[in-house]
């Protein structure tokens, strides 16, 4: 009896033994990682700028978003993420100087924010460019000499959306020396080193001028052209390399790339709106909304105020359309009798340009209706005109509106509210002479960020343009990466979507 107690007893030491043991080891384990990640965290190891914000990690610690403040987490609305990270705790971060959109200004000690977006052009024949501006080719190069003379883009309703064409000019003008330009883009000759690859296609040009079937072809110019597009930059390394997540392909006029944007899906698109693309070819998330170009006269030296504008609200346009344009007729029937109202159809043809422009340089508030896509040139007019743009288009997407607050100097109308009898002029005639006012300001503040000019300027449509490309670039990178996961041990490959619906206002 006293073997077997002694023996029990034994076993319980011995299990106690081992648990003691167990546990000292697992102490000791702990502590050797604790000492090997503190070590690892150094300068070369771990690219600290990547990690978050310590002030933004409190924030998700104490679980409580009501009480921080919007000044403890630097902005990062800029080309690169602009967190600084602090070595040591005893140094102080130095305040950072912020531009009109709450940007942080450059400091290129801190910010490495000098870094420009370095851009990869295909030297495409000129067919698909400049030649379709009936400009020739002098030599062996495929592009124009912009120090001799700049290829002229025609007029009139062309106009709104050439903005291949003002890019593709500021590209080339950053290989030139002594052209003043600002500097939010440059062209690199080494496609290994570019952030983005951009096709110089001008597809809204080759829609507009080239898209109808002559008697002796059996296809359009235009349908030909994006063929041989396609063929091309299909069989380029650079596509194959990235599956073409890092190209750039500019489709603005809602009818350019038809035949190609279901080949050419997974590239960046540069579009005016996504009415006519399904969410798997074109959105929000992958894509880049880029203004129209204003067809009507700037406003310079605009001294008007709330009582020199007579008119309170303004369209002038196609007032019949089909699907999303339906509110454009029932808004004509329920304003065309208001008191100071101009509600009226109006074409470019017979002097059209030149009366809207007086016309909007006359009004408090212009109209921005939904027609058969959900944007329209009118609005970028009436910011030009500094004519406080009312917005009715429950599906717009706007230009760099990540950066930008649209309501500042916009008035927002839900379609099914607009329709309704008096809403619409009613909430017009609330809005106070000093709430006008303020968005009048605003509009002169903003209207540089969508002008069109070459030789570019800081903050004109190009340079944003550009910026909200770079702000995509890190996403872009994500998607390549991933796409090359398996590049060792076998050839990446995307299927070409062959069976997505068109939208219901495409015909």
């Amino acid at each position: 009896m006293a073997e077997k107690h002694s023996s029990s007893s034994l076993g319980i030491i011995s299990r106690k033994s081992m648990f003691c043991l167990f546990s000292f080891v697992s102490a000791l384990f702990t502590l050797s990682w604790f000492f090997v990640v503190r070590s690892t965290v150094s300068a070369g190891f771990i690219d600290l700028r990547l990690l978050p914000h310590p002030k933004l990690n409190s924030v998700i610690d104490n679980g409580n978003s009501a009480s921080w403040n919007r000044s403890d987490v630097e902005p990062s609305i800029g080309n690169r993420a602009r967190a600084i990270l602090v070595d040591n705790e005893g140094d102080e971060e130095k305040p950072q100087e912020k531009d009109d959109l709450g940007d942080v200004k450059c400091n290129s000690f801190v910010n490495n924010c000098n870094q420009v977006l370095k851009v990869f052009m295909y030297d495409l024949p000129s067919e698909f460019h400049f030649g379709l501006l009936d400009w020739k080719p002098q030599g062996a190069s495929v592009w124009p000499d912009l120090r001799a003379k700049v290829p002229a883009y025609p007029g009139g309703l062309n106009l709104q959306h050439s903005i291949e064409y003002w890019l593709t000019m500021d590209l080339l003008a950053s290989e030139i020396p002594g052209i003043p330009r600002a500097g939010s883009a440059v062209r690199v000759q080494n496609s290994s080193e570019a952030d983005v690859i951009f096709v110089p296609f001008f597809s809204s040009l080759s829609y507009n001028r080239y898209s109808k079937v002559n008697p002796h072809q059996k296809k359009s110019k235009n349908k030909s052209l994006q063929e041989k597009l396609v063929n091309f930059v299909t069989s380029q390394k650079e596509w194959k390399r990235s599956g073409g997540r890092d190209h750039i392909i500019l489709a603005h006029h809602p009818n350019s790339m038809l035949n190609a944007r279901m080949k050419l899906w997974t590239a960046m698109f540069i579009l005016a709106d996504f009415g006519r693309y399904s969410p798997k070819i074109a959105n929000v998330g992958k894509d880049v909304i880029a203004p129209y170009k204003h067809i009507i006269k700037s406003y310079g030296n605009d001294s008007s105020n709330f009582d020199s504008r007579p008119t309170l609200l303004y369209f002038q346009g196609a007032i019949y359309r089909k699907d999303g344009g339906f509110a454009r007729q029932e808004l004509f029937y329920l304003l065309k009798d208001e008191k100071d109202v101009h509600f009226q159809f109006g074409s470019v043809q017979k002097d059209g340009m030149n009366k809207a422009s007086r016309g909007m340089h006359s009004s408090k508030f212009c109209l921005n209706i939904a027609g058969d896509t959900p944007s329209s040139n009118r609005l970028f007019d009436a910011i030009a005109s500094h004519c406080v743009p009312v917005i009715i288009s429950d599906d717009i997407e706007l230009p760099y509106e990540d950066v930008l607050d649209y309501s500042e100097f916009c008035i927002f109308v839900r379609t099914s509210d607009a329709v309704r009898e008096k809403f619409l002029i009613n909430l017009v005639r609330s809005i106070k002479k000093d709430d006008w006012t303020r968005m009048w300001q605003k509009l002169k503040e903003v209207e540089n960020f969508f002008e069109f000019q070459y030789p570019s300027k800081e903050g004109d449509a190009v340079q944003m343009i550009w910026k909200a490309v770079a702000r995509k670039v890190p996403a872009i990178r994500l998607k390549v990466n991933k796409f090359r996961r398996f590049s060792r041990s076998g050839t990446p490959k995307d299927g070409v979507l062959r069976k997505i619906p068109s939208p219901s206002n495409f015909w």
